[in-house]
Parts: C-alpha cells; structure tokens; sequence
C-alpha cells in the first residue's frame, strides 16, 4: 500500500514543485521500504503524467 506520503511526492512531482535532486534525494529516502508492487504503480502514475 502507497503510504500518503508518497502519494504527496507523487502530486508534488506531477504539479512540477521540486527540482530534480530534490525528487531523487526524496525517493531515495521512502525507495527502500517500497515493494516491487508499488514500485511499478509510481512508475505507471508518473508515466501517465508525462504523457499528458
């Protein structure tokens, strides 16, 4: 289960609210405790975004 502090790095990344070593220096941080599960629901989130 994504941790609402995730979900919170996903919207601040989506809204463009972090410079790039600031959104690695984040994930970095929450990355280890994620599942390979929620991994890739991030990775299809942030996707869907960059589409758009």
């Amino acid at each position: 289960m994504i941790t609402k502090e995730v979900n919170d790095w996903v919207k601040k990344v989506e809204k463009g609210n972090y410079s790039s070593w600031d959104i690695m220096e984040e994930f970095a941080n929450f990355s280890k405790y994620l599942t390979r599960e929620e991994m890739r629901q991030i990775e299809k989130r942030l996707k869907q975004y960059i589409k758009k």
